[in-house]
Formats: C-alpha cells, sequence, structure tokens
C-alpha cells in the first residue's frame, strides 16, 4: 500500500498564507516563508491595536470632556464625581458627543453635576 501524501493539504495551508499576504511588498507577498512571518506579525499586530483602540477612544473622550468643562471652570474629576452623585449614568462617550455638538446641554449637565455637589455635606 503506498504512503499517504500530505501534498493537497501542504498546498492548501500555503496557499492561505499566500493569499492573506496579498498587498505586501516584494518577498513578503510571492514566498512562503516571508510572507508566513509577515501575516503572523500582521494578525498579533491587529489583535493588539483592536485593545489599543479602546483605551485610545477614552483618553479622547476624557480630553474633548475637559476641554469643554475648562470655560465652565470645573475640573473633570469633579464632574464625574457629580454626574454620578446627581444619578446620571451616561457614558464618556455620550457626553463628549454632548459637549461637542450639543455645548447648551452639556451646560445643563454641568450645571445639574454643580448641584449635586453643593448638597453634600462637609467633612467637618
Amino acid at each position: 500500500m503506498a504512503r499517504a501524501s500530505s501534498g493537497p493539504q501542504t498546498r492548501r495551508r500555503r496557499n492561505k498564507c499566500l493569499s492573506q499576504a496579498k498587498g505586501f511588498r516584494g518577498a513578503r507577498r510571492n514566498l512562503y516563508r516571508p510572507a508566513r512571518l509577515q501575516v503572523m506579525h500582521g494578525l498579533i499586530s491587529a489583535y493588539r491595536e483592536r485593545k489599543r483602540k479602546k483605551r485610545t477612544y477614552r483618553a479622547l473622550w476624557i480630553t474633548r470632556i475637559s476641554a469643554a468643562l475648562e470655560p465652565l471652570d470645573m475640573s473633570y474629576s469633579r464632574f464625574i464625581y457629580g454626574m454620578r452623585k446627581a444619578g446620571f449614568d451616561l457614558d464618556r462617550s455620550v457626553v463628549s458627543e454632548m459637549a461637542v455638538t450639543a455645548p447648551e446641554d452639556f451646560a445643563r449637565l454641568v450645571e445639574a453635576a454643580n448641584a449635586a455637589l453643593a448638597v453634600e455635606p462637609s467633612a467637618s
């Protein structure tokens, strides 16, 4: 009985890797070994950046909120604390979008957070 050949599986595996390497330059597109390494590196980078994107957007939202609070004489941390005390459960993406597109509504939100902070009992 003849030995089973693994040629078709190997070819399929290599062609899959080479098809993932489309758009790469030079040997990284045409030759299996450099293409395999580059595809692996690309997949690792894509996974890492999907996680990093969430951090980057949160930092952007916080920066936007802080910039919108500056003319209203309030710090970001006091605003978030006041919002929690006032019972507003809005996430930072919604609040930053409100600060950019609807400044008058955002100012009302800041007033409500300020009012919730004023009710706070003093620790003396």
